[in-house]
């Protein structure tokens, strides 16, 4: 970064826990600031941005417990490739700091290779096209992340102090997170915990698993309805890796139905993506500090799906 940019540069720093020793730099930053991927944070790396204990950064470096990252990102201009498109999707709540959506199931949250349009963040500058850009990249606001098939609750920020007071209650786990999910098969118990790590497949890079170094990864379930091949559950996350809740029923026997890279096992009734819907957000907004709770109920290619259920018995 040049001299002329340093002084507007905005700077995140991150000490690294006990559980994440040991972990790839580059895989650690994408991890926990959410408006950076893991090729965006290699390409700080290499122009000289992030810092470990106050020295330049190498590629592909493993960090330890104790040290300090520091990354600085550049103001970046609007860029005149980031299309406003105008794609319906719900807002459940919305004041000057704050929007949440009812993502459906499809919409990329923000633009990669391959998705450079048609995505939640082309939405948002269709809709609010004051939100700024930031943190240096095409994700105006974005706060967390919901995978393309996952429909349900996600927050973006309008302005960069709440983006930083909304992150810091995600990465706090101050933030009260619930779905709705159908798995495979009976489960017995009405309730139970899932603690176990996860980080990426060693056997298929692509994919999340649990993995006895992974990151700490905590799940809770309480079965709401069973049917005679599937269980229909409410889930609560204190964590919020990648893939959590669909890696961590695929580890206990019971993967959701209709995931096509965790599990895929035939079902019975037709179904066009995963059944896992992000239905309950609580947490405190950014100027009040006051707590919101937002409920989104079922889309309709899921509650046909129960209604199927029901009927067929």
């Amino acid at each position: 970064m040049g001299e002329a940019l340093m002084e507007d540069a905005v700077r995140i720093v991150l000490d690294v826990a006990a559980e994440e020793d040991g972990e790839r730099l580059d895989r650690l930053i994408a991890a926990r600031v959410a408006e950076i991927s893991r090729s965006y944070a290699q390409s700080l790396v290499k122009a000289g941005d992030v810092y470990v204990n106050g020295e330049p950064a190498r590629p592909a470096r493993r960090i330890h417990e104790g040290d300090t990252i520091e990354i600085l990102l550049p103001p970046v201009p609007e860029p005149d490739d980031l299309t406003p498109e105008y794609i319906p999707v719900p807002v459940i709540y919305e004041d000057d700091d704050v929007i949440i959506f009812d993502k459906p199931a499809g919409l990329v949250t923000h633009p990669a290779p391959g998705h450079e349009h048609g995505t939640l963040v082309n939405v948002v500058k269709a809709l609010r096209p004051d939100v700024p850009l930031l943190m240096g990249g095409k994700r105006p606001g974005i706060v967390h992340r919901l995978d393309k098939d996952t429909s349900g609750l996600i927050v973006v920020a309008k302005n960069e102090e709440a983006r930083r007071y909304l992150v810091q209650q995600w990465q706090q786990r101050d933030v009260v997170k619930r779905y709705i999910a159908l798995v495979h098969g009976v489960i017995r118990e009405n309730e139970g915990t899932i603690d176990a790590p996860i980080s990426r497949d060693p056997r298929n890079r692509k994919r999340m698993a649990v993995v006895p170094n992974g990151r700490p990864a905590v799940t809770h379930f309480r079965v709401l309805e069973r049917f005679r091949d599937a269980t229909l559950l409410n889930v609560q996350i204190e964590t919020g890796r990648t893939h959590q809740i669909r890696v961590h029923m695929l580890f206990i026997g019971h993967p959701i139905v209709g995931d096509q890279m965790y599990g895929k096992r035939p079902f019975r009734i037709p179904i066009a993506r995963q059944f896992l819907h992000a239905s309950y957000l609580k947490f405190s907004l950014p100027e009040s500090g006051r707590p919101i709770e937002v409920e989104t109920a079922l889309p309709a290619d899921l509650r046909e799906v129960l209604e199927r259920l029901r009927a067929e018995g």
